[in-house]
């Protein structure tokens, strides 16, 4: 028996569950959730190894999708509606071409069903420079990051993860030690000749290259009725980048 997911669950009504991407969490997802669970019961999941979730060793996207596969039935969920960034747009899109009788509509923010290479190495290299034992203040930590990681806002979006864990140290949320191992699990592509025909929505950041012109051939190949929608002003993290027109695009679509 696989052990249960920590999400946050607010609203009523059909279910909508909110998948993060690498190295974040639901909580990351909260002003959006808040806005959704007007019309929704929202679930902002931390998947495994990520947030308050379970750790284990062992990390790729089938596991992700059993994780989530018994939160659904757990919660005796009958059909829900799947929103997923990056990461958890991946988790999303092997779920519903393996579950489609659980899921209505699917919503992947900035990600393709192809294989990406590997590219986290240098934030990855940055995280295990820390060591807790002696960067015991959370500007020590920002320190260290900052060697490597110049641009503010990733640094903001991986200090989340850093928490109390006692009176005088700090840990990381996330299993750090599994995500390093595993690191080109993130990258897969979605297998061969599965496909889901029910409506699926992408959203793409306007300056962000995940997904590109020449994917649209392998995403309607998987996904018949899928339509991708261009998020303007923003890059990879679309959803907090510009939020209300991803909240709009996502509303429409849902409703």
């Amino acid at each position: 028996m696989s052990k249960l997911l920590h999400s946050v669950i607010t609203g009523k009504g059909k279910p909508l569950i909110i998948l993060h991407g690498y190295m974040g969490m639901g909580d990351n997802w909260r002003s959006l959730a808040l806005e959704f669970s007007k019309h929704y019961e929202v679930h902002q999941i931390d998947q495994r190894n990520h947030g308050r979730s379970f750790h284990t060793y062992a990390f790729d996207y089938e596991l992700l999708v059993e994780d989530l596969h018994h939160y659904i039935s757990e919660k005796n969920l009958k059909t829900v509606y799947l929103l997923g960034h990056s990461m958890g747009g991946k988790v999303a899109m092997l779920f519903a071409v393996t579950y489609p009788e659980l899921v209505d509509k699917v919503i992947v923010a900035d990600i393709s069903p192809k294989e990406y290479e590997p590219h986290h190495q240098q934030i990855l290299a940055a995280l295990n420079e820390v060591n807790f034992d002696l960067h015991d203040t959370r500007k020590k930590i920002d320190d260290v990051l900052k060697i490597y990681i110049k641009h503010k806002g990733i640094r903001q979006f991986l200090m989340k993860n850093v928490y109390r864990k006692g009176k005088n140290e700090y840990a990381y949320r996330f299993n750090l030690t599994s995500l390093t191992e595993n690191n080109s699990e993130v990258g897969k592509a979605l297998p061969s000749f599965k496909q889901y025909n029910k409506p699926v929505l992408f959203l793409k950041g306007e300056t962000s290259d995940y997904i590109l012109d020449e994917d649209k051939p392998l995403i309607k190949a998987h996904f018949e009725n899928a339509q991708i929608k261009i998020i303007s002003n923003a890059g990879h993290w679309l959803h907090a980048e510009n939020p209300e027109q991803f909240y709009n695009e996502s509303i429409e679509f849902l409703k």
